[in-house]
């Protein structure tokens, strides 16, 4: 059981904005699919559950310290490979990207669970680093990012694994870094791109392309972006209002309700719809850097900041492919695409940000 003094630190605040930014996301999946062929009660119904699921994963994580996490964080880093893994042997390909594995009505996406274990397993090979002086202090964590990263490009998401990067370049940021070397860092990322370019799949390549000018393909890799911004431009100020977008229910506009459903809000809900989304998303990711800062140990800043590199880069990539600003890399936005992993591990990061938030008191751990 909890005592009073940890109940008193748990952020109800993080905790709302996590729930009603969920709530819009149910709103707006019900909106972007109530007249496709299945009809919107199954996603929405989904997505609700998960909602439920992903509270109650929330509480539990809160009830251990979090600093235990550091004594499995090589399980949980064998564990998240083979899970990786595993869908190649047992994965269903969905929408170009093999990273889901289904069992019956149920399904998983590992590469969203990888996440967070990565973090947890950076965050504890960095906590008993006081500063990254050289180059070859960086090999150990790079060969825990590089990993998963090719295994979720051989799995054709290049997104998951720039969310891999995003959290490592944010995580050794703040444990610490001389200047020189991780100047280094990224001189030899800028290097690689080519090669990288190079082992991308032709699709792939021709999404990169589209993002910088759309209208080369305007049929092809370029119409998601071009609807995508039509849909964004025809909700002006007051939005067309919920089940009247056009663009979204005449299914013009692509994956309305995964990775453009930020397009889709805008359209139907207007700039005041997604103005209101991006503020508490900014409300969120500040709580995020609050409880980093608050932190008791080094151990728990770095979850904390690993966490808000998470959610910073999918909150920025999905929103600035939807308005063409950024390519087009399968990223779902936080609690309002529809997906029940993506959700539930979301709420569990949450869960782990209450934890060290809750725990930024207590001395004897």
């Amino acid at each position: 059981m909890l005592d009073r003094k940890l109940i008193k630190n748990f952020d109800f605040v993080l905790f709302t904005l996590a729930i009603i930014i969920s709530i819009i996301g149910v709103i707006v999946i019900t909106s972007a699919s109530h007249v496709a062929a299945t009809g919107s009660l199954k996603q929405t119904i989904t997505q609700s559950v998960s909602i439920v699921i992903g509270v109650i994963a929330l509480s539990v994580i809160t009830l251990f310290d979090y600093n235990l996490l550091s004594n499995y964080s090589l399980q949980l880093y064998i564990l998240n490979i083979l899970l990786l893994v595993s869908v190649f042997l047992i994965g269903k390909e969905i929408n170009g990207a093999k990273t889901w594995i289904v069992f019956g009505p149920i399904s998983l996406e590992p590469v969203e669970i990888s996440k967070v274990f990565l973090i947890i397993t950076l965050a504890s090979y960095l906590k008993d680093k006081d500063e990254i002086t050289n180059f070859k202090e960086l090999i150990y964590p790079l060969i825990l990012v590089i990993i998963p990263s090719i295994i979720v490009i051989l799995q054709h998401s290049l997104g998951s694994a720039l969310v891999f990067i995003m959290i490592f370049i944010g995580m050794i940021f703040i444990s610490g870094i001389k200047f020189r070397v991780f100047s280094e860092l990224i001189g030899s990322s800028i290097a690689i791109m080519p090669i990288v370019y190079k082992l991308l799949k032709p699709y792939q390549r021709k999404r990169l392309l589209s993002f910088i000018n759309p209208n080369l393909d305007p049929l092809g890799a370029g119409y998601h972006v071009i609807q995508s911004i039509i849909s964004v431009g025809s909700g002006m100020f007051w939005g067309e209002g919920l089940f009247h977008g056009t663009e979204t229910q005449l299914f013009f506009l692509p994956e309305s309700q995964t990775d453009f459903i930020f397009s889709a809000l805008s359209e139907e809900l207007g700039f005041i719809g997604s103005a209101t989304l991006i503020l508490l998303y900014s409300l969120l990711l500040y709580r995020a850097w609050k409880i980093a800062y608050n932190a008791k140990d080094k151990f728990g800043r770095l979850i904390s900041i690993g966490i808000l590199s998470m959610f910073a880069f999918h909150v920025f990539e999905n929103i600035g492919m939807a308005v063409g600003i950024m390519p087009i890399a399968g990223i779902p936005l936080p609690f309002v695409s529809y997906g029940g992993t993506s959700l539930i591990v979301n709420m569990m990061s949450i869960g782990l940000l209450i934890n060290i938030g809750m725990r930024k008191n207590k001395i004897n751990f």
